[in-house]
């Protein structure tokens, strides 16, 4: 890994952007704008005008550069905010204290470089995997889109995204979990907590794990089974969704499962 620390490229050795333990995953963004290739002694540079239009930007009140990581052409990262620091680049106060943040320097389709190189790819992966063992990162891999209205991080990063974010030339990494929909409307509808037979099928402890990251759920109660305590979490769920009555019955619909996986990285099928 080619990693340049924030001193080493003039920023201020420590980031003042808030502390955090940990974070589900990492979020991968693109620049959005235009962009065009350049010598690697020049990258530094540009990666320090980001931070300076972002410190300039008084809507959004940043603290720091967005980032938590940059990646250039040439594959070398660039440490942003670094680990266990909160993200500002992610769309919402919920996902940046969520997930962490790492953008390639590439630009908007048609914007000149915009498609990343293999080298670019593998230091993606490098930060990734920077973040998981300095910052305790989760395994979540997704893309700037996933839980916020955007095109980001384009085409052709969103997709090595969802292929599970390889290295080229290497093995694809594990896909994203599906929970089939039908067969989780079914469970929680044929067997409800009263019947005392709670199911237990593939896809269960996948939306479990995600209930109980987002606090509603015991980690001892997380045993594949969809019974009493599952619903009773989908439920507050639910209502963190913003149903309410008999909305919020704690059998999982197509709009509130697919909100929770895109959260979690699992996705949904009909």
């Amino acid at each position: 890994m080619d990693l340049v620390r924030r001193s080493a490229y003039g920023l201020p050795a420590t980031s003042p952007a808030a502390f955090i333990a940990s974070t589900e995953g990492t979020k991968v963004h693109y620049l959005g704008s235009e962009y065009s290739s350049r010598r690697h002694d020049l990258c530094d540079d540009y990666v320090r005008a980001i931070r300076a239009s972002h410190l300039a930007n008084t809507a959004e009140g940043y603290v720091d550069i967005a980032y938590n990581a940059a990646v250039c052409e040439h594959g070398t990262v660039y440490e942003g905010r670094g680990p266990n620091r909160r993200s500002g680049a992610n769309g919402t106060a919920t996902l940046n204290t969520r997930h962490y943040s790492v953008v390639a320097l590439v630009a908007k389709a048609g914007g000149g470089l915009d498609t990343p190189t293999d080298a670019q790819l593998h230091g993606v992966r490098d930060a990734i995997e920077w973040l998981r063992a300095e910052g305790e990162a989760g395994t979540y891999i997704g893309g700037h889109r996933d839980g916020y209205a955007t095109t980001c991080p384009g085409a052709p990063l969103y997709d090595w995204v969802k292929r599970g974010a390889p290295r080229p030339g290497g093995t694809p990494a594990p896909q994203t979990p599906v929970v089939d929909l039908s067969r989780l409307i079914s469970a929680a509808t044929v067997d409800p907590p009263k019947s005392g037979t709670p199911v237990s099928y593939a896809g269960v402890r996948t939306v479990e794990a995600a209930l109980r990251a987002e606090g509603l759920l015991a980690s001892s109660l997380v045993d594949g089974h969809f019974g009493t305590s599952t619903i009773t979490a989908y439920r507050a769920w639910q209502k963190r969704c913003g149903y309410s009555g008999a909305d919020a019955d704690g059998i999982p619909g197509k709009t509130s499962l697919t909100r929770l996986g895109r959260a979690h990285g699992f996705t949904v099928t009909d």
